[in-house]
């Protein structure tokens, strides 16, 4: 199987483009060169349902292809919504930063809410005088895409609000205002840049499908086409969406008993070993091995398993497999004293199993002093948080053998720029007088070769690579500036070598998000480099990453947004506007709240448990990560050190896929193809944090939708997987948002329901021994 052909773009129409061939009708479920496993048939056609098995097939069965050049994205109704959902986003996304379980605003959410809200004006508010304004006329799917993609770009809390809430928890550092902003907006655009400059390579072909915001489409389709098909996809949906909303009233606040449902806990519920395997209902219980979770919260919690293709379901089972058996086995063997420390934790400790204090090893410039050191001793991670890190390792180093086997002409054609005759040609028609070129695309419009939907974007002025030239080159000088006004103890020369990492890293696992929908964590890596790069400086490792993982992730999210806009035939330039704009007012709310929820809820963000309203999980770890990488890589890390295998691991990663690709060279039938290797690597640390009641339900799923209806019911699985996986988590996030204000605590003094059978609030959900 080719990591970067494995799942391509999935555009959702019921109807074929002409210029497509027509499509086969076996039976087989995937062919030897085919990595997509979907299925669908023509819209109207009562002929036998077809099994897609590429990525083209998809672009043009999956998705609407069609697209209407009268609508207007450029509305002030569109600015008002996205900027007020923009608002609400980021508040809501850094609120979530500090609360037990990360969640996150989902674009289905945001798709649902900007709907909603624009019906609303569009069926109330007159047509007439200035109020035409706000009601020019139907609400169209363009100004939708464009107020998620706004709002979208806004919820996401910034990485740099955690380095900045760690400063202040711990080092009782408080950044001057102006340069922490500044801080949020260059390290938030700085990946919107590079990514921006890598269109071609990441955004444009088909097989770059960005599997996750399939449903997303999906429900655009839904909502906007017309004709009785239509119609009933949107009944679907609506019946979905109102059903789910009022059954996560129950396994959010009344029976909580439903987030981890486990028979073997309720049967030993005071046994601490079945507690670790079994139970898994509250963060950090167990590994949640049986149980079952029938709250879609967490069973979509990180990605739609509706929207993953089988065969990045199947390597995903099998890293859970492998990872219970892994963390098992480390703990009751005793492996880096585990049994000494929490079995799920993020935390260092020393070795009695207190939690280590940093401050006593650090002198007045926030360096380790190797006096204070001595005295302290060096500290300790839970064994379960080792594995985690050494199998996040493995999975990145295999991503580029993964890649460079399976892919090697894809990788080839994506450096191909990188000859000198390239670089002057791009030079060349580099224009920096952006404002007086129409920039059209010059290519034909009838070359086969040219992804449907992309096709259909010619028609637009581009959004000219100068343009994101400009802003990563205004980002990275203010990123100069603030590195030295911070006191982040960062130079300059360790400030490019994060960007020259990012770089490489966007390209590599930015094609293998594309592809799979898997977004891998690759902030160890990162870590690891600034450690070995400014040893006993754990601050200037937090600005490290800050830079060096951050701007991958951004160019991610950019990416991902803008083939949304290319699904919907958004015009760039209106994406562009609307990502430059949510993303800055969300950093600035971002930094607003961090500093409203620190300077309430110090204490408790400081403290090992947190309250069932906030926690400091997230800048704990963070702040772990810095202590144990930034400033005791070499006690830790280094060759004959406790934790040596953690960079170990990065060459075995790099072997780990060669013997499935020999595997798949000479025993082709064995499909040996059929496994994602930086994916099973990846997921052996998987259960390391977190509520794990609901893996067992996601796979369940997973296998119901991706093989059992794709298989069985293609003609139903074309129609209507991907609506009902957008309804949902669209009912299920109004809800969350709803009770998380009401009755939860975010806005004020939290409800909980009365304790009951089916609501243990003085303990595990699930009624498991509560583990010290």
């Amino acid at each position: 199987m080719t990591a970067a052909g494995a799942i391509s773009e999935h555009t959702a129409h019921e109807r074929a483009v002409p210029s497509e061939k027509a499509l086969s009708t076996s039976d087989k479920s995937f062919d030897e060169k085919g990595d997509i496993e979907a299925a669908t048939v023509d819209a109207g056609s009562e002929e036998s349902a077809v099994v897609l098995t590429n990525e083209r097939d998809i672009a043009t069965h999956v998705i609407s292809v069609d697209d209407d050049p009268s609508l207007n994205p450029w509305t002030f109704r569109a600015f008002f919504i996205g900027l007020g959902l923009s608002a609400f986003g980021g508040v809501l996304a850094e609120i979530y930063y500090f609360k037990p379980q990360t969640v996150l605003v989902s674009l289905m959410f945001l798709a649902v809410i900007s709907y909603v809200l624009g019906i609303f004006m569009e069926t109330f508010i007159p047509r007439r005088g200035l109020l035409r304004y706000l009601n020019p006329g139907p609400f169209n799917k363009k100004e939708n895409a464009f107020i998620v993609i706004m709002a979208s770009a806004s919820a996401n809390s910034a990485l740099g609000t955690e380095v900045l809430a760690v400063q202040r928890l711990y080092y009782n550092i408080t950044p001057n205002a102006g340069a922490s902003m500044f801080l949020l907006f260059s390290s938030q655009l700085l990946g919107y840049g590079i990514g921006g400059m890598m269109r071609s390579i990441l955004l444009y072909p088909s097989k770059m499908l960005y599997p996750g915001v399939l449903p997303l489409l999906s429900m655009f389709d839904a909502l906007y086409e017309g004709g009785m098909a239509a119609r009933k996809k949107l009944r679907v949906f609506y019946i979905v969406f109102s059903a789910i909303f009022i059954w996560e009233l129950f396994p959010e606040w009344i029976f909580p008993l439903l987030t981890g449902f486990s028979i073997i806990c309720l049967a030993a519920p005071k046994n601490a070993a079945v507690s670790r395997v079994f139970g898994g209902s509250n963060g950090n219980e167990g590994l949640g091995l049986l149980s079952i979770c029938f709250d879609w919260q967490y069973i979509s919690g990180g990605v739609n398993p509706m929207a993953i293709p089988l065969k990045a379901q199947f390597s995903n089972f099998l890293g859970y497999l492998l990872c219970m058996v892994v963390f098992v086995g480390v703990y009751y063997n005793n492996i880096w004293k585990a049994q000494n420390f929490p079995f799920l934790s993020q935390l260092l400790f020393y070795e009695d199993g207190t939690p280590y204090n940093q401050t006593l090893i650090l002198n007045s410039n926030y360096e380790v002093d190797p006096a204070l050191l001595a005295q302290q001793g060096v500290p300790y991670y839970s064994a379960t948080w080792v594995v985690y890190l050494l199998s996040s390792n493995m999975g990145l180093a295999a991503t580029f053998t993964h890649l460079l086997l399976w892919n090697l002409d894809d990788i080839h054609s994506a450096w191909s720029w990188m000859t000198l005759s390239s670089i002057k040609r791009i030079w060349a028609n580099f224009d920096w007088k952006v404002w007086q070129t129409d920039e059209m695309r010059k290519q034909d419009v009838d070359d086969e070769n040219i992804d449907p939907h992309y096709r259909q974007m010619l028609k637009y002025p581009d959004t000219p690579n100068s343009w994101y030239f400009l802003v990563f080159l205004l980002a990275f000088v203010v990123s100069l500036v603030v590195i030295y006004k911070t006191n982040s103890t960062l130079p300059w020369w360790g400030f490019v070598i994060s960007l020259l990492l990012a770089t490489i890293s966007i390209l590599f696992f930015g094609a293998l998000y594309a592809i799979t929908g898997f977004l891998f964590i690759i902030q160890p890596f990162v870590q690891m480099i600034g450690g070995y790069l400014h040893s006993g400086k754990p601050v200037a490792n937090m600005y490290f990453v800050l830079y060096g993982y951050n701007t991958v992730t951004q160019a991610q999210l950019l990416l991902r947004d803008l083939k949304i806009a290319q699904y919907a035939k958004l015009p760039p330039r209106a994406a562009f506007t609307a990502q430059i704009l949510g993303t800055l007012l969300g950093a600035m709310l971002n930094f607003i709240m961090m500093n409203s929820i620190i300077d309430n809820q110090r204490e408790i963000l400081l403290s090992v448990q947190g309250t069932n309203i906030w926690s400091g999980q997230q800048p704990q770890q963070y702040n772990s990560q810095a202590i144990a990488w930034g400033g005791l890589s070499h006690e830790l890390f280094s060759a004959g050190q406790r934790y040596q295998w953690v960079p170990w691991a990065y060459l075995v990663g790099l072997v780990v896929p060669i013997p499935f690709w020999v595997l798949h060279r000479y025993w082709p039938k064995l499909r040996a193809d059929y496994l994602y290797t930086p994916v099973i690597c990846y997921y052996i640390g998987w259960l390391c944090v977190g509520i794990n009641s609901s893996i067992l339900s996601y796979f369940a799923v997973a296998f119901l939708s991706q093989w059992w209806l794709r298989t069985r019911y293609p003609r139903w699985f074309a129609k209507y997987n991907y609506i009902v996986g957008a309804a949902l988590d669209g009912g299920t996030q109004v809800m969350v948002f709803i009770l998380s204000f009401a009755v939860q605590g975010a806005g004020g003094t939290s409800h909980l329901f009365p304790a009951w059978w089916g609501a243990n609030q003085g303990g595990n959900y699930d009624h498991c021994a509560t583990v010290a």
